[in-house]
């Protein structure tokens, strides 16, 4: 049975991309020693736990999303003793740590895979990929017409041991990273078998990625709109994703998960990476015996406007919550452009409309029931680095299409710790290594030190609202009761009086509540909701009339 209080119901869970946090070894690639060194800063942060990305061994075609052991670490960022290190060290200062597990797809030299390369078309070994004969009197073309997420078809046509074109296989992301067949129990049941090798070694969930894909249509028909597919990054190929056995998967991982819990009352988590068109669709995965949670990403899409981010929160409240889960909130991630360029900001300024807008995004999203995740850097109100040279640029969407555009390189730029140059204390020693992704001159404004030692940094107005929300029981999960607005503002009731408003314009107008806010993303006089600001207040229940 679950343990009655459920801590990843109301957590705030920060996302560490190993390689860009903390380099130990001076190699200029972020590893497992250097996240153990860092969990001191999360926790003064305030967080409840920690996602690794993937730290498997890979020949890191998509750092790392290509896995080619699920059951062992790169040493490119330590061993499984180094792992084991982390977990005891986390635990020891209250942290949760989660895992990136890669359920879609692997690395094209997992050795399963290497397997089907050897083997003939129509055997076991095939089978546990897809595997088809192309279209055409030559079968040269692809089996279908869908498109890459990261450019250009899914599809690449293998050898076969005669030296002859042969067959082709699915690869909804990189041709280095082929899809799994999940109509083949024998993947079912290997996972399984992951799962539990480092639920063994003492984690306390996962993120699952692409946890809408999995199963495909069983024909592998084309799609209808394929130009739609090959424009988005998003899952719109219906034919692909959201496929209705994908849920008995999740019922499974379920049940796992709840069988550890039984031994120790530990909760252990899962938590999906579904992208899905609509709320409703999402609510499917957080279904009692299904997902945990789910990220909640149309917050991160909104654009900044009141109205569309009302609009989203009710939507999840109504449609997810209404599951018996939590919503669970984010704002930026390893694969998104960070909140302070996408919302305006000049990507060479730390001040600014993008700042004063990511602040207050920021105090929105703690105000909210739930989970929220923060990724690695929002706390020091990182920018995008949108000039990175591209003799430097690594990811897959620019090297199979050509274009900049959606590449994600910008926002997993290595962290600055301290100093006024590169590596920013990132990395060290007499023979360091450049950082793998160069770091702009301008990273030495966000560096932790000086965002430690100044209080009106973004760091402290993370430190600030973890701190309240910790201690303040109408924060976290529960009812959110909407208040009426002027227009441009968003202001809404948690509990029994903690108030959360957001001035989505640039004017001034009156707060809802008099006095002096508990915490504002900016300046806010009393009486006072300046623009591009976010504010919390104590209230008797005595709103403004002007709200």
């Amino acid at each position: 049975m679950l343990s009655k209080y459920h801590w990843w119901r109301d957590a705030v869970i920060y996302q560490v991309y190993v390689r860009s946090f903390l380099d130990s070894t001076g190699d200029g690639v972020g590893d497992l020693a250097g996240v153990r060194a860092g969990l001191p800063y999360l926790k003064k942060l305030g967080v409840d736990g920690i996602w690794l990305s993937p730290f498997y061994p890979s020949p890191q075609h998509d750092h790392g999303y290509d896995v080619a052991d699920y059951c062992d670490v790169d040493p490119l960022f330590g061993d499984l003793a180094e792992f084991d290190q982390l977990v005891a060290a986390a635990r020891r200062l209250g942290i949760k740590v989660l895992l990136d597990i890669v359920p879609n797809h692997c690395s094209s030299e997992h050795p399963w895979f290497e397997e089907a390369l050897h083997a003939a078309p129509g055997s076991a070994a095939r089978a546990r990929f897809h595997f088809a004969d192309g279209r055409g009197p030559d079968g040269s073309e692809p089996p279908n017409n869908w498109h890459s997420m990261f450019g250009g078809p899914a599809w690449s046509r293998v050898t076969e041991a005669d030296g002859r074109p042969g067959q082709w296989y699915l690869h909804m992301f990189a041709p280095e990273q082929p899809d799994w067949n999940w109509r083949n129990p024998e993947i079912g049941a290997e996972f399984d078998r992951i799962l539990r090798f480092w639920l063994d070694r003492g984690i306390d969930g996962f993120r699952i990625d692409v946890a809408a894909g999995l199963f495909k249509h069983p024909e592998l028909p084309d799609s209808d709109d394929p130009e739609a597919d090959a424009r988005t990054r998003d899952s719109v190929n219906p034919l692909a994703w959201n496929q209705p056995e994908v849920h008995e998967v999740w019922r499974g991982w379920r049940s796992i998960c709840e069988e550890y819990t039984a031994r120790d009352g530990r909760d252990r988590l899962l938590v999906g990476e579904v992208s899905v068109p609509t709320a409703r669709e999402h609510a499917q995965y957080v279904r009692s015996d299904e997902l945990h949670q789910a990220f909640f990403f149309d917050l991160l899409s909104a654009p900044w406007e009141a109205d569309a981010f009302r609009k989203v929160i009710s939507e999840a409240m109504q449609d997810i919550a209404g599951t018996g889960s939590t919503v669970t909130w984010v704002l930026n991630n390893h694969d998104q452009v960070r909140t302070v360029t996408r919302y305006g900001e000049p990507a060479t300024e730390g001040s600014g409309l993008g700042a004063a807008r990511a602040r207050a995004a920021a105090l929105l999203m703690l105000a909210l029931p739930g989970a929220a995740y923060i990724y690695q850097g929002e706390e020091l109100g990182l920018p995008e680095v949108v000039d990175l040279p591209d003799d430097v640029l690594t990811d897959p969407i620019f090297h199979r299409t050509g274009s900049r555009a959606r590449i994600r390189d910008g926002c997993r730029v290595p962290l600055p710790w301290s100093g006024q140059a590169s590596p920013f204390g990132f990395t060290s020693g007499a023979e360091s290594a450049k950082p793998w992704l160069p770091q702009p001159e301008y990273f030495a404004e966000y560096a932790t030190d000086r965002a430690l030692a100044d209080t009106r940094s973004f760091w402290h107005l993370y430190r600030d609202g973890l701190q309240l929300r910790e201690a303040l029981p109408q924060l976290g999960e529960g009812a959110l009761r909407w208040l009426d607005s002027p227009p441009g503002v968003l202001a809404f009731v948690r509990g029994d009086g903690l108030v959360c408003a957001v001035n989505f314009g640039t004017a001034p107008t009156p707060a809802p509540v008099s006095g002096t806010p508990l915490l504002s993303s900016g300046p806010c006089p009393a009486g006072v909701l300046p623009g591009s600001t976010a504010a919390w207040w104590m209230s008797d229940g005595t709103e403004s009339p002007a709200l």
